[in-house]
This record gives C-alpha cells, structure tokens and sequence, in this order.
C-alpha cells in the first residue's frame, strides 16, 4: 500500500466531529487517511517509517490495532498503547498534520481540502519542537551527545521501530 503524505493544518473545534469527516472522506472515495500531529513527528521519515511499519504489521498478519490508521499513529509513538498513539493525531484546537492519504489520492485530496488547509512544510524542527521529541521519546542529552544533536530523526525512527522488538 502506497501513501501520499502532504501538510495541513487546521482548528479543530470538535475532535470527534473533525475524525468523522476525516473517516467520511475515507469512505467515499476508497482511501486509507492518517492525519499525525506534526509536533510530535520528527519530520516526513518519521511519517514515512510510522506508515511502512503499520503496512508490514497487516500484511504480515499481527497488527497490534484493528485500524491501519491506529497502528500507523501506534508507530508513530513507539507505543502499544492506544491512549498514547491517539495523542499522535487530532486534538481540539489548532493543528499541524502530516496528512497521509493512500493512493490512488487525488479524489481524497480533493475532498481534504474542504476540511483542511494545505500549506509548505517547515523546513527544520525548532529548538522548542526538538526538546518535545526528547522529551516524548525518552532521548536524553547524554544519547544525544554521543551521537550528536543533528542525528535526533534518526534516533526517534529507531524508537519507532524499536516497537516491533518490544512486541
């Protein structure tokens, strides 16, 4: 399974109205839509890596989730619990998305733009966005000297796949 991945933002006044237009989209027009909390993603491969370990789960016939969608935020976390992989999607209030759309899109897209705002993606994670991946993945400044502060995507991608380990 294949996925688009674009970047969005949007308020969100009622998370469980905003997910049943989401989960509408997806019905309608045959797609598998994941919407990740961008500040809590350490960028596309993150998005990347959380979505081909939740693809190889279901095919390989052990998925911890019923959903692709929840095992893809699953990964994301690093986590087997569903109450921390729900907090790597929607929330009420302002959000920034990793939007990931499973092909073919484009009749999803379209449909996503009615509930969503597409806009560039940053180009870097800030100092405030870098102490909350520590922070949400456990990575202390003592790793992170070791290895050096520009290897932090690498480290959260391995916690990521650390879960198949841990399973």
């Amino acid at each position: 399974m294949q996925f688009e991945i674009r970047y969005a933002e949007a308020t969100v006044e009622d998370p469980d109205r905003s997910l049943a237009a989401v989960r509408g989209v997806a019905g309608e027009t045959g797609s598998r839509i994941v919407l990740f909390d961008a500040e809590r993603m350490a960028g596309r491969a993150h998005v990347e890596s959380a979505l081909r370990h939740a693809v190889r789960s279901f095919e390989r016939g052990d998925p911890i989730a019923r959903s692709l969608e929840m095992e893809a935020l699953l990964y994301a976390a690093g986590s087997r619990q569903t109450r921390i992989g729900r907090t790597f999607g929607l929330h009420e209030g302002r959000n920034r998305w990793y939007v990931a759309v499973s092909t073919p899109a484009e009749p999803a897209w379209e449909r996503l733009e009615e509930i969503v705002s597409f806009v560039p993606e940053p180009e870097a994670l800030d100092p405030a966005h870098r102490s909350r991946l520590c922070a949400l993945f456990g990575i202390t400044p003592e790793e992170l000297g070791v290895v050096g502060e520009e290897r932090l995507v690498e480290l959260v991608l391995e916690r990521v796949a650390l879960l198949d380990a841990f399973r």
